[in-house]
């Protein structure tokens, strides 16, 4: 049933309410949980999205009650009116997570809220967040299944869902063998992948502005476009991760799920509706169809850096081997930089450039559209080559918006013409001042629908690791093919064999200066 509909500008906005859900969250004392999925959760309360039946379970092993839980939050939250309101919907409990006993008590709590506020149990979906280490997961959803807490009626009505946080495995092997494990439990259909770049506003426009409208999609492939470039750029280092991190590495870490997600949006082909699987299908054939890394020239199509001493914004910041937890001799990546090719009709011989990194000079992350400059110049005396070329740029953040830029007649002289840039920022049509929704809001509200489209599927993850693994392989056993492990200072954009990789092809990468 919806919510609310509206008439926007002459477009169309349709949100849809929920039916009932109990959302329990494993980890609920943790940094994410408190800081993103919690307050996620309280805004679709107050924007009317969360049901009024539905409730929120956090299960840890710290021990608290229901009001040492909600004071918790509360430093996290912010007072608000409504937030007595909300935290009257949402429980604790502790307990072991390898403990039957503890699933067995959360089985007869579920049941006991949900009757308490008076949902059917016909239609009461149940959502299990596991917002922890992935080295959990195997055990967390065995006892789900052995209590009978994720079993399914054959209708799929209710529902019973589990959402995973990545990494989803550290290579093809890991990755399948854990895909094995779930579905011992779980059915294809039950299991939610999150990768919150993809609830993020611009990355949900890559499909709007890509096919709901006719000047793009003539003029997306490789006869009008130069090159694209992608970047996810980070100030921060590894904080509090540095145990993962140091023995994950930036490709694992950011390659194998957010970059390669926002290339295939990008990139793949016209979907044959918006349904779910229709578009997952069609990410799944564009990743099918990047041209394999030979290993002869793999220190030449990929760069990886780690960051040593520097500055940011006049912070002086220690290298990568100097923080808390990472091995002085470590050497593993902070950053890469990759050149790649997709082997179809639509992007034969166009080169994808995609970067990221952390301490680096900005927190930005963005897809760059570099189109050809035009084949002649009609203007003389200037050349086409003096023309900059169009560009489309999609800020994903730190400001989510687009900037495409075109050549225009400037005021003055009968020949004045330069580059215009028109700029689209999300938060200047957000009249309420509310603010971006949080990613995690889109996400959380999709998986209560039961809506997987911006959810990863396992095809997806596994051949997104059947092109990575081989590339961690080299670097582990074939120093000569890997190529170094090249420095750069804290607050540059990388090291400079990544700067010299496009200018090969004559391109430079975009660099933010402000």
């Amino acid at each position: 049933m919806a919510s609310g509909e509206y008439r926007w500008r002459g477009g169309f906005c349709l949100e849809v309410k929920p039916v009932p859900n109990t959302i329990v969250i494993f980890g609920a004392s943790g940094d994410l949980a408190c800081r993103k999925l919690i307050p996620a959760l309280f805004h679709l309360y107050k924007r009317g999205l969360l049901h009024e039946k539905s409730r929120i379970v956090g299960c840890a092993r710290t021990p608290m009650d229901d009001i040492s839980y909600r004071t918790l939050l509360r430093k996290w939250i912010g007072e608000s009116e409504e937030l007595d309101d909300f935290f009257s919907r949402l429980h604790y409990m502790h307990g072991d997570y390898a403990d039957p006993e503890f699933y067995r008590r959360l089985s007869g709590r579920l049941d006991e809220i949900e009757q308490e506020a008076d949902a059917d149990p016909a239609i009461t979906g149940r959502i299990f967040y596991l917002s922890m280490p992935s080295a959990l997961y195997e055990t967390i959803v065995d006892r789900l299944g052995e209590s009978g807490l994720t079993a399914e009626d054959p209708s799929g009505v209710p529902w019973r869902h589990v959402i995973l946080e990545k990494p989803f495995g550290r290579d093809l092997d890991s990755a399948r063998q854990l895909d094995l494990h779930l579905h011992k439990t779980l059915q294809e259909h039950q299991i939610y992948r999150i990768d919150h770049y993809l609830g993020k506003e611009t990355v949900q426009n890559i499909l709007v502005l890509r096919f709901a409208n006719t000047i793009f999609e003539p003029v997306w492939n490789a006869r009008y476009i130069d090159n694209i470039q992608i970047t996810v750029a980070e100030i921060v280092g590894v904080e509090h991760r540095a145990g993962y991190f140091d023995s994950a590495g930036l490709l694992r870490d950011m390659f194998q799920n957010h970059i390669l997600e926002m290339l295939s949006l990008v990139a793949m082909e016209i979907p044959s509706s918006s349904a779910a699987d229709s578009i997952r299908d069609e990410k799944l054939k564009l990743l099918k169809s990047i041209r394999p890394f030979d290993r002869k020239t793999l220190a030449e199509s990929i760069i990886r850096g780690q960051y040593t001493a520097g500055e940011i914004n006049g912070t002086p910041c220690s290298g990568y081997r100097g923080e808390p937890g990472i091995p002085p001799d470590s050497e593993t990546e902070t950053f890469v930089a990759m050149r790649l090719f997709i082997d179809n009709w639509r992007w034969r011989g166009v080169p994808f450039y995609l970067r990221s990194g952390k301490r680096m000079p900005r927190k930005t992350s963005n897809i760059v559209i570099n189109f050809k400059p035009i084949p002649h110049s009609i203007f003389s005396p200037l050349k086409a080559e003096d023309l900059t070329p169009n560009q489309l740029i999609l800020n994903v953040q730190p400001q989510e918006g687009l900037t495409l830029t075109i050549q225009a007649k400037q005021p003055g002289p009968k020949l004045c013409m330069g580059a215009l840039s028109m700029d689209f920022k999300y938060a200047s049509i957000l009249e309420d001042g509310s603010g971006m929704p949080d990613a995690y809001e889109r996400l959380l509200l999709d998986c209560m629908l039961g809506d997987q489209t911006l959810f990863i599927r396992n095809d997806t993850i596994e051949y997104a690791w059947s092109l990575l693994t081989p590339i961690l392989h080299e670097w582990e056993t074939n120093a000569e093919s890997a190529g170094p492990v090249y420095p750069y200072a804290a607050g540059t954009w990388g090291p400079k064999a990544a700067e010299d990789m496009p200018a090969r092809d004559n391109v430079f990468w975009r660099n933010e200066t402000n």
